[in-house]
C-alpha cells in the first residue's frame, strides 16, 4: 500500500512542541559548534548527520557530555563496513553514565516498578547507585573481571537493572533471558557465551498465577559448567539454592561504585536472533556505541530527559528491555512492569501509565489493535493527561491503529504524538521512527533517524522513492555489532547482512521511503509475497484482514512450487464464537481485493488454532513456508524459539497432505 503523497497530516506539533524539543536546541548548538544547518529543520539536520557523519558523532557526543577519561584519536578510523571503528583511543564507561543523575537528583525515583497488582515501587537514584557499586565490588570478590560474561534469567524488575549495570560498571559482559523462556532455549543462549555468574529468580507472577522456575534454574547450573556463583533473587520467596548466594546480601554494601574504564568498542552486552532456524546468533555490542547511539535515540528522538517517566511494555529477552534501560542516561525515570499485557484486563498497560505518571508509552502494534478489537478506551477511562507520545514497534502500526489511538486521545482532549519505530536487535535501535518535530501521517513512520543513512534499493543497488525496495543502510552506525560470538572470522557476520549488497547493511524488510521523507513497512523481505513478479508485504495484508472482528490473527506465506506454481494460503485464528464459513470467507477475499488488489487475494483460508511466534513475538513466516516446502522439522525450526512448538505439527502435516 503506497500511501499518498498530498495526504493531510494525521498529527502535527505546534511551534510551542516543536520550539522545547531537544533535537531542536540540538539543531541550534550543533549549527554553531559544528556547522550543522541552522535552518531546514528535521529534513536539513538528518541530511547533515548522514553527510558529514563524524561531526555528527562528534556533536552528540559534546552535546550529550559523554565522559571520555583518555581522549579519542578520531571519530570514524575506519568507515567500512563490516568493521568500522568509532572513537578508537577513548575509554569511558557506561554504567558510569547511566547513574550520572544520582549527583544532582539523589532522592528522586530512578525506576518505578510495577506489577500485576498495579501499586508502583520507587527506586531513588541514590539507592540504585548504591546497590550497583555493592554489587559491583561482590562481583569484583568472585573473580568477574573485564570481558567475562554475567548472565541473568531474571523477568522486568529492578534487580536485573542493577545487576546489568554493575556488570558493565566491572566492564564484564551482560546478558539476559526472561524467565518464560524454557531450559533449553536460555541453553542454546547462555552456552554460546559461558558466564561466570547467574542471577535467577525462583520464579515470576503473570496472569494472575505463580509459576515455579527452581528446578529450570537447577537444570540451567548444571548445563553451565562455567559458572563460578548463581545469585538467586527470590521474587516468589523460595529459599536460595544450596551454595547459591542471596540478593539482599550481595547488594548489602555500601562501596561507592568504581566504573571500569574500558576501550569504547568494548563489549556491553550480548543479544540474541529468535534462533528460529539454529542457534540464536549472539549479537555483540560494544559500551561506546550503545551509549552514542541511545543517547542519540531516547534524547533527540523520542525527547526524553529529566522530568520524563518511560513506559515500554516488553520483557529482558528482547532488545526493548535494554533500550528501555538507557532511558536512565537521559536522566530519565525508567518504568518496569512484570506481569500480562493483558491482565486482569486488556487496559493493563494503560492501568500501569496511569499508576506511574508515564509521558512516553511504548508498546507493540498487536497490543494497540488488541484494544481497539476489545473496545477499549484508554483516555476515556484512565487519567492519561500526562502521555504526550505513544510509540509502538514489533510489527507495523496499521493505520487503523493510528486512527484509533489518535481519536481515544483527541475525544478527551490529548495532542497525541504518535510514533511507530522500526529497527533491530542487530543494532539495539530504530533506523526509522520518532521525530518531535514533524507531522505523523496514517500508517509511516515519521523518518529515518539522525546519523542513519536509511535508504531503499532495488536487486540492483540503486535506490528507490515511493517504490517498495531493501532496507539498507548505506553508512555505519556505533550500535552495529562489534561481532558474533564464536564468529572468529566473522564469516557469519558478514553472511547476515553484508551477503546481498556487500559493504551495504541489507537489514531484511522490504520498506517505502516516500517522497516526503517518510518510511513505510511491509513486512520482511526474506518471507515476501511475489505474484506473477509483483512483490507485495505480509504487513498489508494483516492489516486489511485483522481488521475483521472475527480474525484474531493471521499468518500469509508464499511458497513456490516445484513445477513453477506459486501458492499462497491464508491462515486464520479467529475470534471466539467465530466460524470460517462460507459468508465469512467471501467476506475476506472481498476485504482483499477492494483494499489491496486481485493478486493479493488467497489460494486458500484456512483456519488454524493460533498463530505461532518466536519467544518476542515475531510471526514465524519463514520457518512455516520451509515446513510447508516440506523441510523435517528439526531443521526446519528451532523449536525452543517459539512460544508454541505444538502448532508447527499442523504446518508439518499439511506439508505432507499437499504431497501425496
Amino acid at each position: 500500500m503506497t500511501p499518498a503523497a498530498n495526504a493531510a497530516p494525521l498529527w502535527q506539533p505546534d511551534g510551542r512542541r516543536i520550539a522545547a524539543a531537544r533535537v531542536t536546541h540540538f539543531q541550534t548548538w550543533a549549527a554553531e559548534h559544528h556547522g550543522a544547518p541552522a535552518h531546514g529543520g528535521y529534513p536539513a539536520l538528518h541530511r547533515w548527520s548522514v553527510e558529514r557523519l563524524e561531526d555528527f558523532w562528534r556533536a552528540v557526543a559534546e552535546w550529550s557530555d559523554v565522559r571520555f577519561t583518555t581522549p579519542y584519536e578520531s571519530v570514524l578510523a575506519d568507515p567500512a563496513m563490516p568493521g568500522a571503528r568509532w572513537f578508537p583511543g577513548a575509554t569511558l564507561n557506561y554504567a558510569e553514565h547511566a547513574l550520572r543523575a544520582a549527583a544532582d537528583r539523589p532522592d528522586e525515583p530512578a525506576l518505578l516498578q510495577v506489577d500485576e497488582s498495579h501499586a508502583p515501587a520507587e527506586t531513588s537514584w541514590s539507592e540504585l547507585r548504591r546497590q550497583v557499586g555493592a554489587l559491583a565490588s561482590r562481583l569484583r570478590a568472585l573473580g568477574v573481571r573485564p570481558g567475562d560474561r554475567v548472565s541473568g534469567y531474571l523477568p522486568n524488575i529492578p534487580q536485573a537493572v542493577t545487576a546489568l549495570l554493575a556488570t558493565a560498571a566491572v566492564g564484564a559482559v551482560w546478558t539476559s533471558c526472561a524467565p518464560d523462556f524454557g531450559a533449553r532455549s536460555v541453553l542454546d543462549r547462555f552456552q554460546q557465551v559461558e558466564p561466570v555468574v547467574l542471577f535467577a529468580v525462583d520464579g515470576y507472577r503473570y496472569g494472575g498465577k505463580e509459576h515455579d522456575r527452581t528446578e529450570t534454574v537447577a537444570e540451567l547450573r548444571r548445563g553451565l559448567p562455567t559458572l563460578r556463583a548463581l545469585i538467586h533473587v527470590p521474587l516468589l520467596g523460595a529459599p536460595a539454592p544450596e551454595d547459591a548466594l542471596d540478593w539482599s546480601e550481595v547488594t548489602s554494601g555500601t562501596a561507592e561504585p568504581v566504573f571500569e574504564q574500558v576501550a569504547f568498542d568494548h563489549p556491553l552486552w550480548v543479544l540474541y536472533s529468535s534462533g528460529t532456524t539454529g542457534l540464536p546468533k549472539a549479537i555483540v555490542q560494544s559500551q561506546g556505541g550503545i551509549l552514542l547511539e541511545h543517547l542519540k535515540q531516547l534524547a533527540l528522538q523520542c525527547d526524553l530527559g529529566p522530568g520524563d517517566r518511560f513506559f515500554w511494555y516488553t520483557s529482558t529477552g528482547w532488545m526493548m528491555w535494554n533500550f528501555l534501560v538507557s532511558g536512565l542516561l537521559t536522566g530519565t525515570t525508567v518504568v518496569l512492569y512484570d506481569g500480562s499485557p493483558g491482565h486482569p484486563g486488556t487496559d493493563a498497560q494503560w492501568r500501569v501509565a496511569e499508576r506511574t505518571g508515564a509521558t512516553f508509552f511504548g508498546t507493540s502494534a498487536a497490543y494497540v489493535m488488541a484494544c481497539r478489537k476489545a473496545g477499549v478506551h484508554p483516555a476515556r477511562d484512565h487519567d492519561l493527561s500526562r502521555v504526550r507520545c505513544v510509540a509502538t514497534t514489533g510489527s507495523p502500526l496499521p493505520p487503523d491503529g493510528f486512527r484509533w489511538l489518535h481519536d481515544e486521545f483527541a475525544d478527551h482532549g490529548g495532542d497525541l504524538w504518535i510514533a511507530s519505530v522500526s529497527g533491530g536487535t542487530d543494532v539495539c535501535s530504530c533506523f526509522a521512527g520518532a521525530v518531535p518535530t514533524l507531522p505523523v501521517h496514517i500508517g509511516e513512520l515519521q523518518a529515518a533517524c539522525l546519523g542513519t543513512d536509511l535508504q531503499s534499493w532495488d536487486p540492483h543497488g540503486e535506490p528507490l522513492v515511493g517504490e517498495v525496495g531493501e532496507l539498507v543502510v548505506t553508512r555505519p552506525m556505533p550500535s552495529m555489532p562489534i561481532r558474533f560470538w564464536n564468529d572468529p572470522d566473522g564469516s557469519r557476520y558478514r553472511d547476515s547482512y553484508f551477503e546481498m549488497f556487500p559493504g551495504v547493511w541489507r537489514h531484511g524488510d522490504w520498506i517505502t521511503i516516500t517522497d516526503r521523507g517518510s518510511v513505510v513497512i511491509h513486512g520482511r523481505s526474506d518471507s515476501t509475497l511475489n505474484r506473477q513478479g509483483v512483490r507485495m508485504g505480509s504487513a498489508d495484508l494483516y492489516e486489511v484482514v485483522e481488521r475483521l472482528p472475527e480474525i484474531k490473527e493471521s499468518l500469509v506465506i508464499g511458497l513456490e512450487e516445484p513445477e513453477g506454481g506459486y501458492w499462497m494460503p491464508l491462515f486464520v485464528h479467529l475470534a471466539d464464537g467465530a466460524a470460517l464459513d462460507t459468508a465469512l470467507r467471501d467476506r475476506i477475499v472481498r476485504t482483499i481485493r477492494e483494499q489491496l488488489s486481485p493478486r493479493h487475494v488467497p489460494d486458500d483460508i484456512i483456519e488454524i488454532p493460533a498463530v505461532p511466534h518466536t519467544l518476542t513475538g515475531k510471526r514465524l513466516e519463514v520457518p512455516v513456508k520451509r515446513l510447508l516446502q516440506g523441510t523435517p522439522l528439526a531443521k526446519a525450526v528451532n523449536p525452543g524459539s517459539v512460544d508454541d512448538a505444538g502448532l508447527l505439527t499442523f504446518y508439518t502435516d499439511l506439508a505432507r497432505t499437499r504431497g501425496r
